[in-house]
C-alpha cells in the first residue's frame, strides 16, 4: 500500500497509508450469497438484481449487458469460463460503485399527456441576471445555462431603451446593465431543447407601450416561427399537455402597469425590491433551508407593494388597448383580479389562468386558506417568486409552493445554496425533463369535494432506510491539501429529508479521521408521511477543529424515484455540477 506525506514544518513530515477502495463486509456477504466458487455469472447477477436491487423485471439479458459494459473498463478483469463471462468480487464491487448503477432512473417515465397544470415545472426567476438583483449584469448567458440544466420557464423583464424606440431586458429601477431582448430570444431558440424536448414557457414582465408591444410581437414571431404556440382563442378552457407541446415555445404575460390609465404611485410600483433589510449573506452551503412551520415573517407592506403583480384597478380597461399582434401571442394569461384573495383563488370552469404570489404572500394566505390554494392549482397555474429583499439572489424553501400544488416555484438559478439544491433534486425526477407530475392527492377531490390539506396531520405512509457504506473520489478531484494541510481529510456525512414539516429531519454519521476513502457503514431510518414530496439530502463535510467544516459534496434525490438496493450516488459541488469521481455507496430500502 502506498503512502502519502504531509509537511508539518521545515524539519518534520507526517506519513499516512493511502487507502484503496475495498468492498465493505456487507458487499462481500452479498457477493458470497450470489456467486459460486468466487465467480458471479450472469444468472447469479440477475438473481441479485431481482432480490436485492428490487428490479423485478430484470432479465438474463440485462445482467449480461451489465457485465458487457464492464468490459469497456480496461483495468477490470472480466473472467471467462465455460458458462460465459463472470464477475469476481473486485468487478462486482466496481459495478455497484459505477455509473451504470445510478440511484434514480434517468429516463422520462411519467404520463406527459395531462394538462400543464398537473405538473411541477422547472422555473427561473429574473433569468437574465448574472448575480445580485441590484447591480449585476444582464446577459443571455444565465438563460443558456438554465436551459442546458433543464429549466423550462424563463422570465424576462422587458423595458423601453433610453430612446424609447427599442426593447431591453433588465431589472427595472436598479443598476443592472441591460441586454437586448432580441439576443435573449435568439439564445432561447438555439438552446431551448438541448436538455429536454418539452415546452419552454417565456414569462414576460411587460413595461412597454402598445407600439413597443407590437415590436415585441414581431420579434417573437420572426424568431420562433412555427415553434411558437398561439392558442385559437383568447382564453383557454384547459391547458394543453407537455406531450402535445413538445418543442414549442409558449408566451405568458399580464398587462403592463407603467402605462395603465389607473396610475400607480412610483413607490408602489417599485414594490418590495428595495425596501426592508437585505437578506443576510449566506455561505454557499452554510445556511440551512428554513422550516415551514409558523406564520409568515416579514412586514405586510412588503407583500402589498409587490412589484410583480398588477394593481387591481385598470386591468380590464388596459387589456383592450394591448397591441392586437401582441395579445394573440399570449397563451397563458396572467394577472391578479379585483376583489382580493377571494377573486384571486376563484376557479372558473370556463377558462384557466396564471396567478403570481411572492413567497411571503403565499405563506400568509396558506395560514388559513391552504385548501383553497390546492383547489385553485388543480386547474390553474400558480407561480411563486422570491421576496424582493432577496437582493443577493438567495432563495427560499420550495416546499411551501409544492405542498400547495404550485406549478411554477420560481428560483434565482444563480443563488447557489441548500434551497437551490432542493430545486435541482426535485427536477432530477422524470429523467430531468423539467416537468414532474404532481402527486394524485394534489390533483383529485374526495367524495365530498374535499382536497388535500397541507396542514393536516397524516399517518406515516412509508419508511425509508438509508445505509451509508462509504465514499471515494476526493483524492482525485481535490488537491491533497485542500481539506487539511497536515493530514488526510476527516469526513462525515449529513443525511436528512426535506419535505412537509412532519417529515423534515437531519442526521449525521460519525467522523472518519485521516482517510480519503471513509467507510461509515451506518444506517438511518426516515418515517415519511408524504413520501411523494420528500427529498433525500446527502452532504459530505470535512471536520475542522479550529475553523468552519469544509464542504465535500452534496446531492438531493427525489424519494419517490429512488431505486431500492445498493446504489452509487454521485456528489455535486456547491453550484450543482457533478464531480468527476466523488460518490457515495448507499443501500436504500423501503419498508
Amino acid at each position: 500500500m502506498s503512502k502519502q506525506t504531509y509537511r508539518v514544518c521545515f524539519c518534520f513530515r507526517r506519513r499516512f497509508r493511502l487507502a484503496v477502495a475495498e468492498a465493505p463486509d456487507e458487499i462481500r456477504g452479498f457477493f458470497n450469497r450470489y456467486s459460486e466458487n468466487g465467480l458471479m455469472s450472469a444468472d447469479h447477477l440477475r438473481r441479485f438484481l431481482v432480490e436485492v436491487q428490487k428490479q423485478e423485471n430484470a432479465t438474463l439479458e440485462d445482467a449480461q449487458a451489465a457485465i458487457n459494459s464492464l468490459q469497456e473498463l480496461k483495468h477490470l478483469n472480466i473472467l471467462h469460463h465455460h458458462r460465459g463471462q463472470s464477475l469476481n468480487l473486485e468487478t462486482f464491487f466496481k459495478y455497484l460503485f459505477g455509473d451504470i448503477n445510478p440511484p434514480i432512473d434517468l429516463k422520462v417515465q411519467q404520463d406527459m399527456t395531462a394538462p400543464l397544470s398537473h405538473y411541477f415545472i422547472y422555473t427561473g426567476h429574473n433569468s437574465y441576471l448574472t448575480g445580485n438583483q441590484l447591480s449585476s449584469d444582464c446577459s443571455d448567458v444565465p438563460i443558456i445555462q438554465a436551459l442546458q440544466r433543464g429549466v423550462r420557464v424563463i422570465e424576462l423583464d422587458i423595458w423601453p431603451n433610453s430612446n424609447k424606440d427599442g426593447i431591453e431586458v433588465l431589472h427595472g429601477r436598479t443598476l443592472t446593465t441591460p441586454v437586448e431582448l432580441i439576443k435573449c430570444l435568439r439564445s432561447i431558440k438555439e438552446h431551448a431543447f438541448t436538455a429536454s424536448d418539452y415546452p419552454v414557457v417565456i414569462t414576460l414582465e411587460d413595461h412597454l407601450t402598445p407600439d413597443l408591444q407590437a415590436k415585441v410581437a414581431e420579434m417573437v414571431t420572426q424568431t420562433f416561427g412555427d415553434i411558437l404556440f398561439c392558442p385559437d382563442s383568447d382564453c383557454l378552457k384547459e391547458f394543453p399537455s407537455p406531450e402535445s407541446l413538445k418543442k414549442r415555445i409558449i408566451i405568458s404575460t399580464k398587462p403592463p402597469k407603467e402605462y395603465m390609465s389607473a396610475a400607480v404611485p412610483k413607490d408602489a410600483q417599485e414594490g418590495d425590491s428595495q425596501n426592508g433589510k437585505t437578506a443576510s449573506d449566506e455561505e454557499a452551503w452554510g445556511k440551512e433551508v428554513p422550516h415551514l412551520e409558523g406564520p409568515a415573517s416579514g412586514n405586510d407592506k412588503e407583500d402589498e407593494d409587490d412589484d410583480e403583480e398588477d394593481p387591481d384597478e385598470g386591468v380590464n380597461r388596459f387589456q383592450k388597448s394591448l397591441a392586437p399582434e401582441y395579445r394573440r401571442l399570449i397563451a397563458i394569461h396572467a394577472g391578479k383580479p379585483k376583489g382580493g384573495m377571494d377573486e384571486c383563488l376563484k376557479v372558473d370552469p370556463e377558462k384557466v389562468r396564471r396567478l403570481s404570489l411572492s413567497e411571503q404572500q403565499l405563506e400568509k394566505v396558506a395560514e388559513d386558506r391552504g385548501t383553497d390554494i390546492v383547489r385553485f392549482t388543480q386547474r390553474n397555474i400558480l407561480r411563486v417568486y422570491p421576496k424582493g429583499t432577496r437582493i443577493t439572489s438567495s432563495n427560499y424553501n420550495p416546499l411551501i409552493g409544492w405542498m400547495h400544488g404550485a406549478q411554477m416555484v420560481a428560483f434565482n438559478m444563480q443563488g447557489f445554496g441548500r434551497s437551490l439544491w432542493l430545486m435541482h433534486g426535485m427536477f432530477k425526477s422524470n429523467g430531468g425533463c423539467g416537468y414532474v407530475k404532481k402527486p394524485d392527492f394534489l390533483l383529485k377531490s374526495g367524495p365530498n369535494n374535499e382536497v388535500f390539506d397541507p396542514r393536516a396531520t397524516l399517518p406515516v405512509k412509508t419508511t425509508l432506510k438509508v445505509r451509508i457504506y462509504m465514499g471515494e473520489g476526493w483524492y482525485y478531484d481535490f488537491r491533497h491539501t485542500h481539506f487539511d494541510q497536515y493530514s488526510p481529510p476527516d469526513f462525515y456525512t449529513r443525511v436528512g429529508i426535506a419535505g412537509v414539516p412532519a417529515d423534515v429531519v437531519m442526521k449525521k454519521t460519525k467522523t472518519i479521521e485521516d482517510n480519503w476513502i471513509p467507510v461509515w457503514n451506518e444506517e438511518f431510518e426516515f418515517q415519511l408521511t408524504v413520501p411523494e414530496l420528500a427529498l433525500l439530502r446527502l452532504e459530505v463535510h470535512e471536520y475542522d477543529m479550529s475553523e468552519k467544516d469544509d464542504f465535500g459534496g452534496q446531492t438531493v434525490l427525489p424519494v419517490s424515484e429512488i431505486q431500492s438496493g445498493i446504489r452509487a450516488v454521485p456528489l455535486h459541488d456547491r453550484e450543482g455540477k457533478k464531480y468527476n469521481n466523488v460518490k457515495l455507496l448507499v443501500h436504500f430500502d423501503f419498508v
